[in-house]
């Protein structure tokens, strides 16, 4: 249902992460919208992090796909969804099934996602379905699936504030789940003794929290766990009751963990490893957290049952502040999961290999033609449109070309696939590959409901209405559907009729005994569904009140094996390699204000303010071997591909290893779409690829000059070896480097600006040809079109204050030499790069307050300057800062 009152207040969820926050959506009566915290939502208690902030920056019209386009040509609804019905009917009766596939996304609903799951293993008979939430927590769905027997995350988020000892495990919690960290700083602020250990190779913003950084070699997580399990075991700090009642194989997972060398794997002194070792042994109250560094591993589902093992051997699981607890990346992976949304999963956490779940699902649906066999997991099912194998494919939501690894390969193969629907909001770097482009409804414009870490369904509702001919993913499948010959199977009169069946799905066949049953809900009213409050599952039917429902999983044992026993799993570790051609590994991850390939958040000039342009974070050490400084330019090269990126040379950085972002497409650099770097390495149970550990190497950029830009316009044709756009409060900042120099620097200025042969703008520069310094500044009717900077080093000018000059309605004589000059001037002061993008105050405007003004804490610098005082997600850049400050004070 649409809410189109003046003034009106919706409470939505978020789309970003899988922390699931509750938001506020406030419709001004001249269409404006504001975004708040949510107070009453249990995930987020009103919290939300800068993205979460910044949506309402986010939700225009600007670039949105609004009709279907068929062979690139404008059409109608009925002769896009008839093209797409009859190529697939057409690949299916000439090539069988297994011909066609869909590639769906943790963004989409999971009434979407239902209906994609039906369609495709119930009624096309195959089950060549998967998700790009594969590439983000599959090997936690494997781990689970053989410790519990099902994919059962066991705790709730309030289990990190309860716990005496938090370990979070290949988990960045303050830049990829800002709000959980919040919490959990927020539960340490109050219980001091609450003790933090953070797992990881980079020294990240969350360690600003811990207590302990064990700074481990890439990979080496089994190694680290296997030797936990041999300490418990060998000094008996067991829960033997509960490994003798509800669990087998321990034994054997001992034996194999006695052959650790946690020492010679992960690189750390003996002493740590045992002050760590003990203090997880001599506590009672221990949650371990952990996210992609654990998953994204060629050993990823390993890693997850090593770190399962421990608790199960203690018995921690289950128990307020106790248990192992994955977090996921998207805002609806977890939803999902719960429909089958994997290749080799069925809707209500059943198993495709297991006939007699087929035979309940194909019962239920009344499907006609029932996969029989798990379909291709994400990976292997682009290799499949590559051999030709896959004839026609339905992308929605998602962004394969720049977030898959190997995406070089991605993209040639999509390029000679027969037939390609692509369903998204915008233009990507995927839909060009169309032969049939569907606009998708955005969020704000479409209902249903997704699930968060903590198993808690909530509703995300329309405040605003689609542009176009946008339409929902659900409606646009079921017509396909429809058209396909299954009239009757999906003639959804609305979103909540696929809800209820989704909830009475879950609750059929209840002997199977699963984990996952909504049954309460498969009779909710429109209106229930409209009103419907965030819950946890289970909910079955005639439970009662939630204080009286299963919150946590496992504390008495019933776990969903045959024999309702937990699984120890033995598990042996595996080092990394690299070669003398790429000796260096490359991981990869997430930055604060970006979400997966931007197209959402990148429309938030705030956003882009933090981190404007993708980098390598490499060791000093590495750098000064390799001739590298602070903001050079690097090539950076695998077996795969090669990428142009900035240098953030850094102590965070372990030797070795270097850190490079996802979030650039080829629609914003030139040569930053990092996945493509990435190897098609996966784990062989999860299917996950192995995105944390690619070898490489990197060498510097010989550009002969760099450059930095701003324009009122976005810019277009950038011919540049080296460049990025960001979007800027009134306009664009772009990032420039080139091997050659351009004979005309007036020339180039008006290409980047669009202002050729224009005889109604004024043109101001400076040259000094012997230091090869060029500036040029385009004004048009007093205000400024475009200003460029060059050198033969990195620019060095105020970026905050350039992109702030677009801003400006006139400039006099001094504002055009402080322009050219590309600083503000000493009445003032240059903020410096952005720290608190809610705030927009700069790391000099902090840096000062600290060492001029005297202040200590971050919230000091709070009542001061307001940064750190909104979302939150700064907070541990800020103390970084003051640990810094004081550092070198003290010296």
């Amino acid at each position: 249902m649409l809410h189109t009152e003046p003034t009106s207040s919706i409470r939505t969820a978020c789309p970003y992460c899988g922390v699931g926050c509750g938001v506020i959506a406030t419709v001004e009566r001249d269409g404006a919208v504001s975004i708040k915290g949510d107070p009453d939502h249990p995930a987020n208690f009103g919290r939300l992090c800068s993205k979460g902030s910044a949506l309402a920056d986010t939700i225009g019209t600007e670039g949105r796909l609004t009709r279907p386009v068929v062979d690139g040509q404008p059409a109608t609804w009925d002769a896009a969804l008839d093209r797409v019905a009859g190529e697939f009917r057409r690949a299916i009766a000439e090539h069988g099934p297994d011909s066609v596939a869909f590639y769906v996304s943790g963004q989409i609903l999971t009434e979407d996602y239902y209906v994609a799951n039906k369609l495709m293993k119930g009624f096309i008979g195959s089950a060549n379905i998967d998700t790009n939430s594969r590439l983000c927590m599959a090997s936690s769905v494997a781990g689970h699936r053989r410790a519990f027997g099902t994919d059962t995350v066991p705790g709730t988020y309030e289990d990190l504030e309860q716990a005496d000892l938090v370990v979070l495990v290949g988990s960045n919690l303050a830049w990829c789940h800002p709000v959980l960290y919040q919490r959990l700083a927020a539960a340490k602020k109050a219980r001091p003794e609450l003790n933090v250990v953070v797992i990881d190779p980079r020294r990240t913003a969350t360690c600003e929290l811990a207590d302990t950084h064990l700074a481990i070699r890439p990979g080496s997580d089994v190694a680290l766990f296997n030797g936990l399990l041999d300490w418990l075991a060998s000094g008996n700090h067991l829960d033997r009751a509960y490994i003798d009642a509800h669990t087998i194989g321990f034994e054997a997972a001992v034996a194999e963990a006695r052959l650790a060398d946690p020492v010679g794997a992960t690189g750390l002194e003996r002493a740590a490893i045992d002050r760590f070792y003990g203090l997880f042994a001599g506590t009672e109250r221990v949650v371990t957290v952990y996210s992609q560094g654990v998953n994204q591993s060629e050993q990823g589902t390993d890693k997850v049952n090593a770190i399962l093992n421990c608790h199960l051997a203690t018995g921690r699981i289950g128990r307020p502040g106790m248990g192992p607890f994955s977090v996921t990346g998207q805002p609806n992976a977890m939803g999902g999961r719960e429909v089958g949304g994997l290749a080799n999963q069925l809707a209500g956490h059943l198993d495709l290999a297991d006939p007699e779940h087929r035979a309940a699902v194909k019962t239920f649906w009344r499907a006609p033609a029932m996969a029989e066999q798990p379909g291709l997991k994400a990976v292997d099912l682009f290799k499949a449109v590559d051999d030709g194998r896959i004839k026609a494919l339905w992308i929605m939501s998602t962004n394969p070309v720049v977030s898959l690894p190997d995406a070089d390969r991605v993209a040639a193969a999509l390029a000679k696939c027969p037939f390609v629907v692509v369903s998204d909001v915008v233009e990507t770097d995927t839909t060009r590959f169309a032969h049939v482009l569907l606009p998708a409804s955005a969020w704000g414009e479409k209902d249903g409901t997704v699930t968060n870490s903590e198993r808690r369904i909530s509703r995300q509702r329309a405040f605003m209405p689609a542009p176009g001919a946008a339409r929902p993913d659900w409606w646009q499948m079921a017509d396909v559907g429809r058209r396909m010959g299954f009239a009757e199977a999906f003639a959804y009169g609305g979103v909540a009729d696929v809800f209820r069946e989704y909830a009475a799905q879950s609750a059929f066949r209840p002997e199977l005994r699963r984990d996952f049953d909504i049954g309460a809900c498969a009779g909710l009213s429109d209106g229930e569904y409209e009103t419907l409050e965030p819950f946890q599952w289970p909910w079955p039917a005639g439970a009662g009140a939630e204080r009286e429902r299963q919150k946590r999983f496992f504390a008495e044992g019933g776990f969903y094996t045959a024999d309702r026993r937990a699984r120890f799993v033995a598990v042996r570790p595996r080092a990394l390699a690299t070669t003398s051609a790429f000796p260096l590994i490359m991981n990869t991850g997430r930055v604060r204000d970006q979400w997966h390939t931007m197209t959402r958040s990148g429309l938030s000039a705030k956003l882009s303010a933090h981190l404007a342009e993708p980098y390598c974070e490499i060791a000093t050490i590495d750098a000064a071997r390799l001739g590298i400084r602070p903001a050079d330019l690097v090539e950076v090269t695998t077996a795969q591909g090669r990428a142009i990126v900035r240098a953030l040379v850094s102590d965070r950085q372990q030797a070795g290893t270097v850190f490079v972002p996802i979030h650039w497409t080829g629609r914003n650099s030139s040569a930053g779409r990092v996945d493509a770097l990435v190897a098609a390495v996966t784990d062989p149970i999860s299917g996950q690829p192995a995105s944390k550990a690619t070898a490489c190497r990197v060498a510097r950029f010989q550009a002969r000059w760099y450059g930095f830009a701003v324009s009122a316009v976005e810019p277009e044709n950038l011919s540049a070896d080296y460049w990025v756009t960001a979007k800027s409060k009134a306009g664009w900042r772009i990032e420039l480097g080139c091997t050659n120099e351009p004979e005309d620097w007036a020339g180039l200025a008006d290409a980047i600006f669009g202002t050729q042969g224009r005889d109604d703008v004024e043109r101001i520069a400076y040259h000094d040809a012997g230091s090869g310094r060029h500036r040029v500044a385009v004004i048009r009717d007093g205000r400024l079109v475009g200003a460029l900077y060059a050198a033969p080093e990195p620019v060095e000018v105020s970026r905050a204050f350039a992109a702030k000059a677009l801003e400006q309605d006139e400039f006099d004589a001094g504002d055009r030499m402080r322009l050219l000059a590309g600083r503000p001037g000493q009445d003032r002061p240059d903020p410096g790069a952005i720290v608190c993008a809610c705030f927009e105050v700069g790391v000099n405007t902090i840096m000062a307050a600290i060492t001029q003004d005297g202040l200590a804490t971050v919230d000091a610098i709070g009542a001061a300057l307001r940064a750190g005082t909104n979302c939150g997600s700064c907070r541990s850049e800020i103390q970084r800062m003051i640990s810094h400050a004081r550092v070198a004070q003290a010296g």
